[in-house]
């Protein structure tokens, strides 16, 4: 960081240390939203608290979600809170919407992780932990909703730790719990914290520990302090001389190892009691990075391939990545991005180094959900939106047309159910094609496809309640009716079995003809991932790799790619039934040309044909998309609950019970849990609760690959 302190203004380089970008995570139901209206409220951003389940909160501004009282897509927001600008993204629990938690986390610098006092750690926790450190985010917890039934801080703490091997360290223990829930005690200084109930939270007192918790706030500040002293050597010198270390001292440490990932501080409170909220504000500002913390960001040069750093120094070329994108039906298309680097002015030009087209900049925006305030600028460490760019995608690199880079790119999971969709008018039919572009373009997990053949367009997501909403947003936003068929499942096809094959592609119509000869061996990927072979030789992606072991000119070096390219082109044609074939590997080793007739359509045409012919003989299978379902429910059900896993092809992973119940794990294929929510509903009397995310393709039973076969031909 010492070549941006040289160059850049000291004030300027302040206001990016007050910065802190930081998302709010966690599964479905454990209070996100809750705490970000808090955090407005007590920060002054809003002057009412906007309560989620009166469809009134300021971040959840969909019609969709102040009517199902769920986030459904990530809003940002900022506010300002001791002179520290904080940049919130409040992202979605619910899996079906994991995509926004995805590109949320790879432009933020922190997180705070969000947990249910009661539920602890539950299957979309996990998910968003595991994307949290993909992206390697630092981490601090807090534990919501303590005034709950049945809330336990120390077992949630358990279960970080048990779960997520996260090494909480909790800075704060409970005063109470349930409806006795009053306050905390804050470990690093050693007092007792008490709100007001009278004033909504914002006045609370500083007493002392009461005296039938002195002793266990000793036995967590020791561990506080043990943890804190092992990440660093001179506390620890001190720590083993049992000499005082001071506040200052264990503050520094923690933001050390909160940063370096090595501890996650966990905290407590419950945000609709009003209680535990501007003390995690104070935090945030102690332990989540500034701008300037994190290690310059990657990025390739698209001329001359080689590796770029891009430090957030204001004085150095602009670069930003694209990682949302928003139609708003008053100014168009809003881009939201994240700058790493430099200075961008209103009105100036940028380049989109990932389509190659210069964009002008039409306005910026600073975005309060969606509310906007026109800004001049914006610089390294900022996030904002900008107005102007006509074609651009999620994870599209922005730069100076002078500089080109191409940042890292966010990847994103397949679709993994469709539906048929079809306007009930001929007038409808433009306005469908047109909301469905918009929406494709705001969301790379939503995929459109028309069947050239019957005219049937077709709709892909992540689940039931991902395409119910954008089937609503179609009507409501884009005032399409629209007939929508039942939902299907999007299985896949693979090879089992690696087989040797010759294609010889012949076609003579007078004049120049087409000649192309390719022999080659085919099969599941597994069996060519141990090539030890010349690595340039290798083309390896998601699902594919192709060997070329061509030597001697038996087919000239120009048309190898037409070979790579005709199999890669095959694969979304599948075998047997029409669904994408994944998980294949190629070795090309033998061939020969025609000097007049052999050019790289041949080729391409060639290796499609050939793949073709050679995946009947490779015991072609059908895959399909399994769940992994946990269940929670009343102990009286629980033999019904199973029952009907079984008879849904469900296997069982386990059976456990917590507080809320008894729990219980299985996977389960999706083409079996289609209405599941009603049939779960009716057995338990509405007590039972289920959440659903994509676990692996497996392959479909013999019976009814066949019928899928059938269903396809």
């Amino acid at each position: 960081m010492s070549e941006t302190k040289s160059k850049t203004d000291p004030k300027i380089l302040d206001k990016i240390r007050r910065t802190r970008n930081i998302g709010i995570m966690a599964h479905i139901d454990a209070g996100k939203t809750t705490v970000t209206e808090r955090i407005l409220f007590y920060t002054g951003r809003s002057h009412r608290l906007g309560e989620v389940h009166d469809g009134a909160a300021t971040m959840d501004w969909m019609e969709q979600e102040q009517e199902r009282g769920i986030t459904i897509t990530s809003a940002a927001t900022h506010c300002i809170w001791k002179d520290h600008r904080i940049n919130i993204i409040d992202t979605p629990g619910h899996v079906d919407f994991t995509v926004e938690v995805e590109r949320s986390l790879r432009v933020l610098d922190g997180a705070v992780f969000v947990l249910d006092s009661v539920g602890a750690v539950q299957p979309q926790s996990e998910t968003v932990w595991r994307q949290a450190n993909k992206y390697e985010v630092p981490c601090m917890a807090f534990v919501n909703k303590m005034d709950k039934v049945g809330a336990d801080f120390y077992n949630v703490v358990e279960e970080l730790d048990e779960k997520l091997n996260a090494n909480p360290i909790p800075i704060q223990i409970p005063i109470g719990a349930e409806a006795d829930f009053q306050g905390v005690v804050d470990l690093i200084n050693m007092q007792a914290i008490i709100w007001d109930d009278e004033s909504l939270g914002a006045k609370y007192e500083v007493v002392e520990i009461p005296e039938d918790l002195k002793a266990k706030a000793q036995e967590y500040r020791a561990i506080m302090l043990e943890a804190v002293a092992d990440q660093n050597d001179s506390l620890m010198e001190k720590y083993l001389m049992e000499e005082e270390i001071s506040e200052e001292e264990i503050i520094e440490a923690l933001r050390e190892a909160t940063i370096a990932k090595d501890v996650t501080p966990v905290m407590l409170g419950t945000a609709l009691k009003n209680k535990g909220v501007q003390v995690l504000l104070d935090r945030v500002l102690d332990f989540m990075p500034n701008p300037l913390d994190i290690p310059p960001v990657k990025g390739i040069d698209p001329e001359t391939e080689e590796e770029v750093k891009k430090a957030p120094d204001v004085n150095a070329p602009f670069s930003a990545l694209a990682f949302k994108i928003m139609t708003d039906p008053y100014v168009g298309k809003l881009t939201f991005a994240r700058v790493y680097s430099g200075r961008l002015e209103k009105g100036s030009y940028i380049l989109n180094a990932s389509t190659g087209n210069r964009e002008r900049v039409g306005r910026l925006l600073e975005m309060h959900a969606n509310d906007k305030k026109d800004l001049d600028y914006i610089q390294a460490g900022d996030i904002a939106a900008i107005i102007g760019i006509k074609e651009v995608h999620t994870g599209d690199s922005l730069c100076d047309p002078d500089h080109p880079v191409i940042l890292e790119q966010i990847t994103f999971p397949e679709p993994v159910i469709k539906l048929a969709v079809e306007p009930k008018t001929k007038a409808d039919s433009e306005k469908l094609s047109t909301g469905l572009q918009k929406l494709a373009e705001e969301d790379p997990t939503f995929q459109v496809k028309t069947d050239h053949e019957t005219g049937q367009t077709t709709i892909a997501g992540m689940g039931e309640l991902h395409l119910e909403i954008i089937v609503d947003r179609l009507k409501r936003e884009f005032k399409v009716e629209a007939n929508v068929g039942a939902p299907q499942v999007s299985y896949r096809e693979t090879v089992s079995k690696k087989v040797d094959h010759r294609e010889i592609y012949k076609k003579q119509t007078g004049g120049r003809g087409k000649f192309a000869d390719i022999s080659f061996e085919m099969g599941p990927i597994e069996d060519f991932e141990d090539y030890d072979g010349n690595e340039d030789r290798i083309t390896r992606e998601e699902g594919f790799i192709f060997i070329n072991e061509i030597v001697g000119g038996n087919i000239p070096r120009e048309f190898i790619p037409s070979v790579m390219k005709g199999f890669q082109q095959a694969l979304s044609g599948g075998i047997q039934a029409n669904y994408s074939v994944e998980n294949v590997g190629f070795r090309l080793y033998d061939g020969s040309y025609h000097d007049v007739d052999s050019d790289q359509l041949s080729f391409e045409l060639c290796a499609k044909l050939g793949f073709r012919n050679a995946a009947r003989k490779a015991s072609p299978k059908i895959l399909e998309p399994v769940m992994k379902v946990e269940i929670i429910t009343p102990e009286e059900y629980m033999g019904d609950v199973i029952g009907d896993l079984n008879s849904r092809r469900g296997i069982m992973q386990s059976m456990d019970s917590n507080k809320e119940g008894s729990v219980v794990k299985a996977h389960v294929p999706l083409s079996e849990m289609f209405g599941y929510s009603t049939d779960l509903r009716s057995a338990t009397q509405g007590r039972a609760v289920y959440s659903m995310e994509f676990h692996d393709y497996i392959e479909v039973p013999e019976t009814l690959a066949q019928e899928i076969i059938e269903e396809q031909s």
